[in-house]
C-alpha cells in the first residue's frame, strides 16, 4: 500500500500506509467513532475502557487501560495506525510506541475541535464521506439546541477523595457552556482539586456529579447537600459531557432533556 502523510492535532507529521488495514484505538470516544465510520474489520485493538460498542468490547483484543497500555500487546497486533489522545494517554508510553508505529494524536478542548478530529480521522481511514456527514449532523444539532433560558452557575465533579472538578480549558467545560450554563471554575485550568467547602464559595446553583471516571451514586448527593443544602445536585452521564467523538450526536437530545427537566 502507498504511504500517505497526515498531520495530527499536535502538529506531528505521520506517514501511514493508506488506507490503514490494522488500526489500534487507545481512546474510548474515538473507538466508538471508528465503529460508527464502519471500520469493523480494520480495528484490531482497543483499551479495556472502550466499552462502546459492546460487541467490540467483547470481541476486540484489549491492550490495557488508556494510561496503562501494554505496549507489547499493541506491537503484537502489528498495527499500521494507532490513534491516541494527548490527555487520555500518557506521553511517555505514546512517545515510546511512536518510535516504531505510525501514531496519530488528537488534542481536544472544544466541540469545534471534536468536529475537526472527526473530519481528520475520516480522511485518515478513508471514510471521508461518512465523517463529513457525521460532522454536519452534530454541528447542525448543536446549532438547533435550545439553550437554557437562565444562565445557571454549575460545578461539575469528576472525582471524589480528593474532589476534582473541571477548569475552563476542558472539553467538559465547553459542553457546559454550550447548554447555556456557566462553569463556576471557568477561570481555572484542567482538573483542579477543590473541596466542597471551597466549591460552595463559588456559589453554584447546580452541582453535576459525573458517572465517570469516578462512579458517583445517590449517596454522594447527600454528601454534597450536607455542605451546600440549597444547591440542586444531579447525577449525569459523563459520556455525554466528555466523549468527543460520534457520541456528541447522542449528547444533543440528552442536553435538551437535562436543560428542560
Amino acid at each position: 500500500m502507498p504511504l500517505r502523510s497526515f498531520t495530527d492535532m499536535m502538529g506531528r507529521k505521520v506517514e501511514v500506509e493508506y488506507p490503514p488495514k490494522r488500526i489500534v484505538s487507545l481512546v474510548p470516544s474515538q473507538t466508538e467513532l471508528l465503529y460508527d465510520l464502519g471500520l469493523e474489520a480494520e480495528v484490531v485493538g482497543i483499551t479495556k475502557f472502550c466499552v462502546h460498542p459492546e460487541s467490540w468490547f467483547r470481541a476486540k483484543k484489549r491492550v490495557g487501560g488508556t494510561k496503562q497500555l501494554h505496549l507489547d500487546k499493541i506491537r503484537e497486533l502489528r498495527p499500521d495506525l494507532v490513534i491516541a489522545n494527548k490527555e487520555e494517554n500518557l506521553k511517555e508510553q505514546i512517545d515510546e510506541l511512536a518510535k516504531d508505529t505510525p501514531m496519530w494524536i488528537s488534542d481536544i478542548k472544544s466541540i469545534d475541535e471534536g468536529l475537526q478530529m472527526i473530519g481528520a480521522v475520516g480522511s485518515l481511514v478513508n471514510k471521508e464521506a461518512q465523517a463529513n456527514s457525521l460532522v454536519n449532523d452534530i454541528a447542525s444539532g448543536f446549532e438547533m439546541l435550545q439553550k437554557a433560558t437562565e444562565v445557571k452557575r454549575v460545578a461539575y465533579f469528576i472525582w471524589r477523595d480528593p474532589w476534582m472538578s473541571v477548569g475552563g480549558d476542558t472539553f467538559i467545560s465547553n459542553m457546559i457552556q454550550t447548554t447555556g450554563w456557566k462553569n463556576v471554575l471557568s477561570d481555572m485550568e484542567r482538573y483542579p482539586e477543590i473541596s466542597l467547602e471551597e466549591t460552595a464559595a463559588h456559589k453554584p446553583a447546580i452541582v453535576l456529579l459525573s458517572s465517570e471516571p469516578f462512579p458517583f451514586r445517590e449517596k454522594h448527593i447527600a454528601e454534597v447537600k450536607s455542605v451546600m443544602p440549597e444547591v440542586e445536585v444531579l447525577l449525569v452521564d459523563g459520556e455525554m459531557f466528555s466523549w468527543y467523538g460520534s457520541r456528541m450526536l447522542k449528547a444533543i437530545p440528552y442536553f435538551s432533556e437535562l436543560i428542560g427537566r
